[in-house]
């Protein structure tokens, strides 16, 4: 079994937290590789939901997505409802068409910021993906070419006072550090007793891209 694997099985077993749904949270830093163990830990739930948060976030207001959350996400899900909502084009600059999110046993949430404080009544995990700010910023720049260059120039800023303001990591669960060969899991902040460790650390899986 992968530590992916047991991961997954870990967040199968918590307590539903919004509604009948496990909401989980992978939080970090911009570039520091949350799509990826987002995308891996949702093959191992067997194709759990992910919400990428830069579904919601727009140029305009980067982080003034918490409204639209709430409403359009956590709202339904914690009544054991389908859940829909208008993912942003970046390149159009509008939001699209409705799109629907099932209150499956686990549904990720993936983004900066997905473990701010209106947000984590709602949790029933919370993961932040350990790579420091400009190492990430400098992955992500690369990702994304000179074209982007500009806006992230004004994202790391409306970043920093973002996490200034809301932290997330001192109240993760897991610290989840990416490996040559697959992740580590750590106990985040917030875990004082080894005994209410949910998540295996310290395995491996196959090689992260």
């Amino acid at each position: 079994m992968t530590d992916l694997d047991r991961a997954a099985a870990a967040l199968r077993g918590l307590p539903p937290s919004c509604g009948p749904v496990r909401l989980v949270a992978v939080d970090g830093h911009a570039g520091s590789g949350k799509s990826t163990l987002a995308a891996r830990l949702s093959g191992a739930l067997g194709g759990a939901p992910v919400l990428h948060l830069d579904d919601l976030a727009t140029h305009e207001e980067p982080f003034e997505w918490t409204g639209r959350m709430l409403a359009e996400v956590v709202g339904p899900l914690s009544r054991g409802g389908t859940a829909r909502y208008r993912p942003y084009d970046w390149t159009l600059r509008a939001f699209g068409p409705a799109r629907p999110l099932a209150p499956e046993p686990v549904v990720l949430v993936e983004g900066v910021g997905a473990g701010r404080r209106a947000l984590r009544p709602f949790l029933a995990r919370l993961l932040w993906m350990e790579r420091g700010a400009e190492e990430s910023w400098v992955r992500g720049r690369r990702r994304d070419g000179p074209e982007l260059s500009s806006f992230w120039d004004g994202w790391t800023v409306a970043e920093t006072r973002h996490f200034a303001e809301d932290p997330s990591r001192p109240f993760a669960d897991t610290v989840v550090r990416e490996r040559e060969e697959g992740y580590e899991w750590l106990p985040g902040p917030s875990v004082t007793a080894s005994s209410h460790h949910t998540v295996t650390h310290r395995d491996t899986s196959r090689p992260a891209n």
